[in-house]
C-alpha cells in the first residue's frame, strides 16, 4: 500500500524488507518490470526501455556509438576498455540489453539472491554458446570474449565502486584481462541506477551518490557519467518536493524536486533529463537524469 509523504513523514525503506518482497517475485522480465511500473503481458515495454536508454546514453557520450552517425565524433576519445556499473541489476535486463552494447566491461550489483543467480546462468549460458530458454538473446560479447560481466550480490547501503570488499563477488565471465590487479579502483566510465534508488533513505542515496561519483573515471573530460531511470510521482501543488511510500516493497517513489533536491545534497550536476517516451498512460511517469 502506496502511502503521502504527509502521512509516512518517518516511513523510510527498510532493506531487509525490500529484500525478502523482491524474493517472491519470479525472476523473470514479468517478474523485475512488473513492480517497477509496468505492466505484465506488455511485451513491448523491455524494447522501447532498452532503446531509449541506449538513446540517452549516446547522447551524453557520443564516442560510446559502435557505427557512424551524426552524434559520433570522427575520432573518437576512448580508454583501451570502457566500464560500466549495473546496481540494482535485477536479473542483468539493462546490463545484455543496454550496457554490452555500448562498453566493454561491466559490473554487476544485485542484493536478491534469485535474481543474481538467474543473471549468473543467463551470461554463463551465452558465454558457453549453450541453449538459453525461450525469448532469451545472449549478451554480446560473451561468447567471443570480447566483453566481460562481473557479478556482484550486495545491497547500495554498503556499496563502494571503488571498494567491493563489502559485496559477495560470484564470477567474471568473458574477457579476462593480463593484469587483473589493474582493474582495482579502476572506477567506471558509466554508472547506470535504474529502479533500485527508491529502497534507499535519502541519506543512503546522497552517500551512494558521492561515493559513485568519486568513482568516474576522466572526471577532468566532462564524459563519465552517473544516470538515473526512475519512476516519478508528481510534485505538490506550490512545486515543492514530495514523496510516496509504498509498504509493500519498501520502498520510496519520488517526484522530480525530490530527485533534484538530493542530486544537489550530493553535490552532482544535473547535465541531462529526459522523459521515457512510449509507455502505456496510466503508469508513473519515468525519468532519465544525467549526473556528473
Amino acid at each position: 500500500m502506496a502511502s503521502d509523504d504527509q502521512s509516512s513523514l518517518k516511513a523510510v525503506p527498510n532493506v531487509q524488507d525490500g529484500i525478502e518482497y523482491w524474493n517472491t517475485q519470479p525472476a523473470s522480465y514479468d517478474g523485475v518490470l512488473d513492480q517497477a511500473g509496468t505492466v505484465r503481458g506488455v511485451k513491448t515495454l523491455p524494447r522501447i526501455d532498452s532503446l531509449g536508454s541506449r538513446l540517452f546514453l549516446l547522447h551524453l557520450y557520443p564516442d560510446l556509438s559502435t557505427v557512424p552517425s551524426s552524434i559520433r565524433p570522427l575520432q573518437p576519445e576512448l580508454p583501451l576498455r570502457t566500464r560500466a556499473l549495473d546496481v540494482g541489476a535485477g536479473i542483468g535486463r539493462v546490463t545484455s540489453d543496454v550496457l554490452l552494447h555500448l562498453v566493454s566491461d561491466v559490473v554487476l550489483l544485485e542484493p536478491v539472491k534469485p535474481f543474481v543467480e538467474e543473471a549468473l546462468a543467463r551470461c554463463r549460458a551465452s558465454a558457453s554458446s549453450g541453449p538459453l530458454q525461450k525469448g532469451q538473446r545472449p549478451w554480446k560479447g560473451m561468447a567471443d570474449g570480447t566483453k566481460s560481466v562481473t557479478i556482484l550480490q550486495g545491497t547500495l547501503q554498503e556499496f563502494d565502486p571503488l571498494n567491493l570488499h563489502r559485496v559477495t563477488f560470484l564470477d567474471r565471465i568473458g574477457y579476462q584481462p593480463p593484469r587483473p590487479l589493474d582493474e582495482i579502483n579502476a572506477g567506471f566510465d558509466v554508472i547506470w541506477c535504474q529502479w533500485c534508488l527508491g529502497h534507499l533513505s535519502d541519506p543512503d542515496l546522497v552517500n551512494f551518490l558521492r561515493r559513485s561519483h568519486a568513482s568516474l573515471r576522466e572526471k577532468e573530460k566532462g564524459k563519465s557519467v552517473i544516470v538515473v531511470k526512475e519512476n516519478l510521482c508528481k510534485d505538490k501543488e506550490d512545486g515543492s518536493a514530495r514523496t510516496v511510500f509504498d509498504d509493500q516493497d519498501s520502498s520510496l517513489t519520488r517526484s522530480d524536486m525530490a530527485w533534484k533536491n538530493v542530486f544537489k545534497e550530493a553535490g552532482l550536476r544535473l547535465v541531462m533529463e529526459k522523459v521515457q517516451e512510449g509507455f502505456p498512460a496510466g503508469l508513473y511517469a519515468v525519468k532519465m537524469y544525467a549526473l556528473r
